[in-house]
C-alpha cells in the first residue's frame, strides 16, 4: 500500500445496518495493500465491535494509520444504536456523513467517495427529500464545474460486465415513454467519456440494448428500435462513439456477447441487474458515472435482518472499494496529462 496519496472517503452509511460490520471487515482485508480508506462516521459504534479504531484530525492521516488501525473522521451519532432497528434521530448524521465525504473528494483531500448502504424510511421521515445517494450527491455537486456530460448515470458491475442504465428505478409501463433518443444519447456520451477518463480506455465500445424481443423484429414486436433506438445510436456513431445498434438483450450478456463491449446500455432496472446479480450475486458494484467526484457503493441494502449477527459479507464494499481506487487512479493519470 503507498502511504502518502489521498484516501478514499467512506461514508458509514445507516448505523444500524450491516454498514459497520463490512466496513471492519472490508479494512482487515485492505489494510495490506490499499486502497487506503478514511471513515465519516461514529468511531464509538466501530469500537463496540471489538476493531482497532483510531480517529484522525484530517484524511490526510488516514494513508499513515491504514495499516494498523481503521481511521476515522469521528462524527458521533445523537442516539444510541440498536442493530437492526434504524433510528430516526440519526437519520440527519447519516446525510451530514454522506456530504462530509463528497466534500473532502470536491476539496482533493479524499481521491473518491464509497458510500455503505443507507435506510431511506427514516431518512425521509427526517425530511430527506432525495430518492437516494446517487441524486443526493448529483445535487451536492451540482455546482461544481465539470468538463463533460453530466450525469448522474448509474452504472453495475460484475466480473468483466459494465451495465449502464438509461432509467433507473421506473414502473416497467413507464419505460418506453421514457427512453427517449436524447436520453439515450445523453446516458451514451456520460458512459463514454466515464470509460476514457475513469477507466482509461482509449477507445472504449458500447452496446445498446433493445428494448423488445428480437429487438423488434424489424418492427414486428415494437417500433422503438426503429423509431428511437436505432437512429440515436447513428447519431452517437455520427459524433464519434463506438456504439451498436440495439442487440436481442437475451444474447448480450454471456461470454462471449461480453467480450465485444466495455459498457453496455440498459434500458431498464431488471434489464441490468439481472445479468449483473447473475454473474457476481455477492460482488456487485454500483457506480456513479458523470460527476465531478467518484463514487461507488455496494450493490445490496442495509441487511437489517442479519444486522449485528456478525455474518454480513464484505464482498460487495471490497469490490467498490478497489473498484473507487482504481477510477481514481485513472482519472489522475488524465489530469496530469
Amino acid at each position: 500500500m503507498t502511504v502518502g496519496t489521498a484516501p478514499l472517503a467512506l461514508s458509514m452509511g445507516e448505523p444500524a445496518g450491516v454498514g459497520p460490520e463490512i466496513i471492519a471487515r472490508a479494512w482487515a482485508a485492505l489494510r495490506a495493500e490499499g486502497p487506503a480508506f478514511v471513515i465519516i462516521g461514529d468511531a464509538a459504534l466501530l469500537r463496540t465491535q471489538g476493531q482497532p479504531v483510531e480517529t484522525v484530525l484530517s484524511a490526510a492521516e488516514a494513508p499513515a494509520v491504514f495499516g494498523r488501525a481503521i481511521p476515522v473522521l469521528d462524527s458521533p451519532l445523537p442516539a444510541a444504536v440498536t442493530p437492526g432497528r434504524p433510528e430516526p434521530a440519526n437519520a440527519g448524521a447519516v446525510a451530514d456523513w454522506i456530504e462530509q465525504a463528497v466534500n473532502l473528494a470536491l476539496s482533493g483531500e479524499a481521491s473518491g467517495v464509497v458510500t455503505a448502504p443507507i435506510a431511506k424510511a427514516p431518512l425521509y421521515a427526517a425530511g430527506f427529500r432525495f430518492p437516494g445517494h446517487t441524486e443526493f450527491i448529483a445535487e451536492l455537486t451540482a455546482d461544481v464545474p465539470f468538463a463533460g456530460t453530466r450525469g448522474p448515470v448509474m452504472m453495475l458491475t460484475a466480473r468483466d460486465l459494465r451495465a449502464c442504465l438509461v432509467t433507473i428505478h421506473t414502473p416497467l409501463a413507464e419505460v418506453p415513454e421514457l427512453v427517449t433518443a436524447e436520453r439515450v444519447c445523453r446516458t451514451a456520451r456520460v458512459v463514454h467519456e466515464a470509460m476514457r477518463r475513469d477507466f482509461g480506455l482509449a477507445a472504449p465500445r458500447l452496446a445498446l440494448a433493445a428494448l423488445n424481443p428480437h429487438a423488434g423484429e424489424s418492427g414486428s414486436i415494437g417500433l422503438e428500435e426503429i423509431e428511437v433506438l436505432i437512429p440515436a445510436a447513428r447519431a452517437l456513431r455520427e459524433e464519434g462513439i463506438a456504439i451498436s445498434d440495439p442487440r436481442p438483450a437475451d444474447t448480450l450478456f454471456h461470454d462471449e456477447a461480453r467480450a465485444t463491449y466495455d459498457a453496455v446500455l440498459c434500458l431498464y432496472h431488471d434489464q441490468a441487474l439481472i445479468p449483473v446479480k447473475t454473474l457476481d450475486f455477492w460482488g456487485g458494484v454500483n457506480t456513479t458515472l458523470g460527476l465531478p467526484v467518484i463514487r461507488t457503493s455496494p450493490d445490496h441494502g442495509t441487511g437489517f435482518d442479519i444486522a449485528g449477527r456478525g455474518i454480513a459479507r464484505a464482498d460487495s464494499l471490497i469490490a467498490a472499494i478497489r473498484l473507487a481506487g482504481t477510477m481514481a487512479a485513472a482519472r489522475a493519470r488524465v489530469i496530469s496529462g
